[in-house]
């Protein structure tokens, strides 16, 4: 089958598109057949060397959504040819098929394509563990979403949304803007312009926002702890780099700065993750936004896009 290999770190050069054999499914493990593969930045960072588990040669990606091929001894929950997405590979999901614990592949409702199923996992996933694990949003709150026109950001809005929060969104385009409009924000700002923070403190009267979740904290965080109200919390979810704080902006408010990765979720925290995010699917709560599409071979492209400003929903690869 074919499949994108990574035999050494490096730019997005070192992905190479080639002939792999295909996965058998072991006992408690399944095989799905591949129709889209999500990109998520944290793939390239992987791709880098930022993961020292990672040891080359394997094949990125954790995000798709297909059928399943073939089912290992013990598997009941699914049958060849049920439509599932996953959140999570044993074998990296850029390829035609992909292995995956049986656990880790979830029913895909019928009204949901095959881009949108590979579009769930780590957008969705993350946002409500950082909303709702790490943020402890209540409803009646205010959020402050950073890059809300990416995946996870659209995620984030909608959850927020659904769960009674009042939601302040930011993107950098005006299609983006447009997009989070569209998935539920009540407000929307622009982070290109020189004091759209300021803008986020007039919206709340002064008090501040109670939750932000920071998608490149390198960039913001220094800014953001001004604009929290008092007991506010900043959810570090993505960055690329360092930063300086004023610690008396955290101290001033009893705020708090929490990271988080979806890699520390525990199975039974990803469990009921999951069940919500199934749940938001079927009330329509949740409508996954596809962005732009690449042929797996242009894997390389997709890597490059996945990391430019501006983002409008999700990165797929078609096998």
């Amino acid at each position: 089958m074919k499949s994108i290999r990574v035999h050494q770190f490096g730019g997005p050069e070192v992905l190479r598109f080639e002939d792999v054999p295909a996965p058998q499914a072991g006992p408690g493990q399944v095989v799905v057949r591949v129709r889209a593969a999500g990109v998520n930045p944290v793939d390239t960072y992987f791709r880098s060397g930022a993961n020292p588990a990672i040891k080359p040669p394997y094949t990125p990606g954790s995000d798709a959504a297909g059928e399943v091929e073939s089912i290992g001894a013990g598997v009941t929950a699914l049958a060849p040819g049920d439509r599932v997405y996953v959140g999570g590979a044993l074998s990296g999901t850029y390829a035609e098929s992909a292995l995956c614990d049986a656990g880790r592949a979830y029913r895909l409702p019928a009204h949901l394509n095959f881009e949108q199923g590979a579009a769930l996992h780590i957008p969705y996933a993350t946002a409500h563990r950082a909303l709702f694990h790490r943020a402890q949003a209540k409803a009646g709150e205010t959020v402050l979403v950073h890059g809300a026109s990416g995946g996870v950001g659209i995620a984030a809005v909608q959850f927020a949304r659904a769960a009674g929060l009042t939601v302040i969104g930011t993107a950098g385009t005006e299609q983006g803007r447009a997009l989070v409009h569209a998935e539920g924000a009540h407000h929307v700002l622009d982070h290109a312009r020189e004091g759209y923070l300021d803008a986020a403190l007039q919206l709340t009267a002064g008090r501040g926002v109670d939750i932000i979740l920071e998608m490149l904290s390198n960039v913001n965080l220094g800014r953001d702890l001004p604009a929290l109200a008092m007991r506010g919390r900043v959810i570090v979810i993505g960055s690329r780099g360092k930063v300086e704080v004023t610690p008396r902006d955290l101290m001033s408010r009893d705020a708090d700065v929490r990271g988080m990765t979806l890699f520390n979720c525990s199975s039974e925290e990803l469990a009921a993750i999951h069940a919500a995010v199934h749940a938001g699917l079927c009330n329509g709560t949740l409508r996954p936004v596809v962005g732009r599409r690449f042929p797996l071979a242009q894997a390389a492209a997709a890597h490059i896009a996945v990391l430019v400003p501006g983002a409008h929903g999700k990165i797929i690869l078609e096998p």
